[in-house]
């Protein structure tokens, strides 16, 4: 099918229409949609060369990871990721099992070797065991990891290592069984606790704490959660806190950016920085007489996007180049109009490099959020 064509037949959500316009310059701009008045259209060979079967957007940069989140469901109710009160997605709007693993082995046919599953909790997604194994197996995959609540991980962890899970990151903001129950909202932390240590048990190549810093929240505890992953012999990542979800929650009010936690970690660890990497956006600090480091998340006091190697894709199947934008391609229709052929699918992921932002700007949006996209849904 020409591109052209296939552009119009995707053309529900607004941008495929505009760009399918631009193309052939009859673009009236009064017809733009609401939005879009600065799109800059898809990538093209001349725009963007790059080499046959890999992913490089305008700005030059190789994407090589995808997190990709199997549900919007989860068994916590953490107040800065979800409304107490979720209207969880319908099955048939769902990605299926079969259609994840279509997406992954086509990214992976394109270059990307890291593959993070995500959810919501992705643990609670029924025979998602299947879906790592299967994963596991692709050629190309170097890194399969991923991001859990902890709460399934003493059920779970050593038949996702026998899956070939590498690594995983276990959300973890506080270790007060009463802090933990408020920012949960149902959560209870000795499941977590014990999933940390089946983690640990299982042998995992890394294990990451990530904990978000929240202001009047829970900076009187990140010595503590230091000690902590230090005395496991596992890692920590602190994360700024990114203006997504709603308005009704202000982010400004409990920023807490990652000098000012540098700052009040330095007098009790003498933290050393160190150049490692595991190929996300965390800069690492050693702790001196451990095998442990701490890691900063810092998408407001130091943007990483310069560097950013990775696009996100939703359980229902939304392919978001940038996480701070509201751009995204929806692969769903592609997958269930030509179940028997991935030509159309790779043709709309190599499009989708072309929405790919020079960066997002959440600094401007702490105060007015444009992202009303809550991070379960689009996988944490």
């Amino acid at each position: 099918m020409p591109a052209l064509a296939y552009r119009r037949k995707l053309s529900e959500s607004g941008y495929l229409e505009y760009d399918t316009a631009m193309r052939n310059e009859s673009l009236n701009p009064e017809s733009v949609p609401s939005g879009l008045e600065h799109f800059v259209p898809p990538t093209t060979p001349a725009a963007s060369p790059h080499a046959p079967g890999t992913l490089v957007d305008k700005y030059g940069r190789h994407i090589t990871y995808i997190r990709l989140s199997i549900t919007d469901r989860c068994d916590f109710r953490c107040f800065y990721c979800m409304a107490e009160e979720m209207e969880f997605l319908p099955r048939d709007q769902v990605l299926s099992l079969e259609e994840c693993l279509r997406i992954v082995r086509t990214f992976v046919d394109m270059g990307v070797t890291k593959v993070r599953i995500t959810g919501g909790e992705p643990l609670v997604r029924r025979n998602a065991m299947w879906l790592l194994r299967e994963i596991g197996r692709l050629e190309g995959v170097k890194e399969l990891v991923m991001t859990t609540n902890g709460s399934q991980l003493e059920r779970y962890a050593a038949e996702m290592r026998e899956a070939g899970v590498k690594r995983v990151n276990i959300s973890l903001d506080t270790l007060r069984a009463d802090r933990f129950k408020s920012i949960t909202r149902v959560g209870e932390i000795d499941k977590v606790l014990r999933g940390i240590d089946a983690a640990i048990a299982a042998g995992f190549a890394g294990i990451k704490l990530n904990t978000v810093m929240m202001r009047g929240v829970n900076e009187d505890e990140f010595a503590d959660l230091v000690r902590f992953a230090a005395d496991k012999g596992i890692d920590l990542s602190f994360i700024e806190e990114m203006p997504l979800g709603t308005v009704d929650h202000p982010r400004a009010d409990t920023y807490f950016s990652s000098d000012e936690a540098l700052a009040l970690l330095q007098p009790h660890f003498g933290l050393v920085s160190s150049a490692e990497s595991t190929g996300g956006p965390a800069r690492y600090w050693r702790i001196p007489g451990t095998k442990s480091k701490v890691g900063f998340i810092s998408p407001h006091s130091h943007n990483f996007c310069d560097s950013c190697n990775r696009v996100r894709i939703t359980c229902k199947g939304e392919l978001y180049p940038c996480l701070g934008q509201n751009d995204a391609l929806a692969l769903m229709p592609v997958l269930r109009t030509h179940p028997d052929d991935d030509a159309p699918l790779r043709q709309a992921i190599v499009d989708t490099m072309g929405i790919k932002p020079k960066g997002h700007d959440f600094n401007r949006q702490m105060h007015d959020p444009k992202v009303i996209r809550f991070m379960s849904m689009t996988g944490g």
